[in-house]
């Protein structure tokens, strides 16, 4: 079982995916999501952790991609088991709550900027699966 159990979000636009970098804390890009309620299913945790970062924004289309687990970002004595979803946002995104900035990431962007669990298995399993239309291989 994992330290951490979250919920996140894949929003991919024109070949980027929108990552958030934390005000506090580890310097690293995460997904937009956060950490499961007790009680909470992985939807209704993503729902409300993206108002609470991103702003008044409405998710659409939610899928299910994949559950990954890794090393934490800000502590790699503890590990991180993210269930990974897919949609599309509504509204004007804005970082709030204990988001500092959103990046939107791409192919040609430093993976030393990632997360374990972003760098080792999600990004990785994304496009081995051809649901990114990018390669590590792309990077100049």
């Amino acid at each position: 079982m994992a330290d951490i159990e979250k919920a996140g979000l894949l929003l991919l636009r024109e070949s980027r995916i929108l990552l958030c970098r934390k005000k506090r804390g580890s310097p690293l890009l995460i997904l937009p999501g956060g950490k499961f309620e007790p009680g909470e299913t992985a939807i209704e945790c993503l729902v409300r952790e993206l108002r609470e970062e991103l702003g008044q924004v409405t998710a659409t289309g939610l899928q299910h991609v994949g559950t990954y687990s890794d090393r934490a970002a800000g502590d790699p004595n503890k590990t991180v088991r993210i269930e990974l979803y897919r949609g599309e946002l509504a509204g004007e995104l804005v970082a709030s709550a204990e988001i500092g900035e959103l990046v939107w990431f791409g192919p040609l962007d430093d993976w030393a900027q990632l997360a374990p669990s972003l760098a080792n298995r999600i990004l990785p399993d994304l496009i081995a699966r051809g649901l990114l239309d990018w390669s590590r291989n792309d990077q100049g």
